[in-house]
Formats: structure tokens, sequence, C-alpha cells
């Protein structure tokens, strides 16, 4: 334990299970006995909720990025693992931060004891370039980012690229660890736009694609709207759920790269 790795989940365009794929990942290392920890950097707070974690009259990210609140008093200790909970009062708080780059290194100095105490630290993000997501970035070793098989999943990746190229100013050894093909289905093959072009994008982004596809499944909508992980669905339904192998072949993967 200790020495953490710090994976941030983003991608700027919507509907690509950004924070399915987040909520998975860290459920899932620790359903593998490593020590995990969830922030979730959204003002839509859906991670913290499927988390089942508290929002009010409890410490949150907020206290942490805006107050100065040591993060370690922020954890919440759910049934799908540890968390620091997003807030809806990021959206307006962004004027609050330090003037400067300063602004932008604030996550990163308040979870660095933390590191200690996890073996993985993984970030939800926004789906907006700004300064959560920049920060978000900053605090982190890497980046993995979903995308969906159609016709525009790559839509919005330059964007990606130019803020990645701007965190590499800083951060000289951040990268992307991979795409992540996510809400596949087997039923039809994935667009052949996006078949090929995976190899020049990932070139591009001197990063890889994930050898694991996540296909699609009702059962992801039915889990959060229940607040639970897919992990805990399945406990609940007593059912083995095959998006739920998918994202622990994900994990397999992820894992293999320490």
């Amino acid at each position: 334990m200790g020495n953490a790795r710090v994976i941030a989940i983003t991608n700027q365009k919507g509907g690509v299970a950004k924070t399915t794929t987040a909520v998975c990942l860290a459920s899932g290392l620790n359903e593998r006995g490593k020590k995990s920890l969830l922030i979730d950097t959204d003002p839509q707070y859906n991670a913290t909720d499927t988390y089942r974690a508290q929002v009010n009259n409890v410490a949150t990210l907020y206290d942490v990025m805006i107050d100065g609140l040591d993060a370690r008093e922020a954890i919440q200790h759910t049934d799908a693992g540890d968390i620091i909970a997003g807030d809806p009062q990021l959206n307006a708080a962004a004027k609050k931060l330090p003037d400067g780059f300063k602004k932008y290194f604030v996550l990163s100095k308040a979870i660095e004891p933390l590191k200690e105490i996890y073996d993985y630290i993984i970030l939800d993000t926004p789906p907006q370039i700004g300064d959560w997501l920049y920060n978000a970035l900053v605090a982190s070793d890497s980046c993995i980012v979903p995308v969906s098989p159609d016709r525009y999943a790559f839509q919005g990746l330059n964007d990606l690229a130019d803020t990645i190229n701007d965190i590499k100013t800083q951060k000289p050894d951040f990268r992307i660890s991979g795409l992540l093909l996510v809400r596949t289905n087997s039923q039809r093959s994935l667009a052949k736009e996006t078949l090929d072009s995976i190899p020049q994008v990932c070139k591009a982004l001197d990063t890889k694609c994930y050898k694991t596809k996540i296909r699609d499944a009702e059962v992801v909508k039915k889990s959060q709207a229940n607040r639970m992980t897919l992990f805990q669905w399945e406990k609940e339904v007593h059912r083995r759920q095959l998006v739920a192998t998918d994202y622990r072949n994900f994990i397999d993967e992820v894992m293999g790269e320490d």
C-alpha cells in the first residue's frame, strides 16, 4: 500500500460511460483487494450518488479545494468503497481558486497525503474542459479515455489532446494510458469508421486501445437507478452480468500496467 497510482477517467463527449467506468474501476479494484479511493470532481456528482455517499452536512471536495480542508477528513467509507464526494457548489466555485497557474495544482497538493494510504486513486471528471478537469489531470499520473463506437466516437479528442499537451508543459510524464471502447453491441459490428480510425487516433495521442471492449447493457442503467455499482447489482440479483465481466477484464489490463 502507498505510493498510489492516480488515474483520471475523462472525455469531453457525453454518453461514453465515463462515470460508469470510474465507478467500476474504483469499486472493482477494491473487489480485487486493492485499496482504492474514488474522487468525484464532477459538480453533477453522479459517481457520488452511485456510491451512496452524502453531499449535505458532510465534508466534500468543495471543502478540500476551496476551504483547504485536509483531504483525509473528507473521505467517506461506503459499501462500494472510499470516496471523496462531489458537490454541486463546485459549479460556482472556480472563481474562488487561486489566481494564475496555482489554481490548477490545488487538488494535486491536496491528495498528496492520500497517496500513502491507497494503492489507486481514481478521479471521475466533468464532461467539459475547465478548472476542475485541469485540476484532475494535473493531480493524475495518467488518464483513461472511454470512447463509444459510433461515427462521432472521436469527436472532442482533439480538444482533449490540446488540454493534455498543456498539462505536459507542467508534467512531462503525464500520458493517456489508453482508449477504452464502451457501449459496444454484439448484435452489430463496430462502425467501420471507428475501427479504421483507432490505430491512427492512438498514434496521434501516443497511446493504445485496451483489448477489452465494454458491451452496452440495460443493467448499467438499472444498477445506477438503484444506486449500486455493477458488482453490487450482480450480488443483488444473484446473476452474473456480462458487462461486469467486461469491466473485470479491463481491470486486469489496468493492473497489468503496474
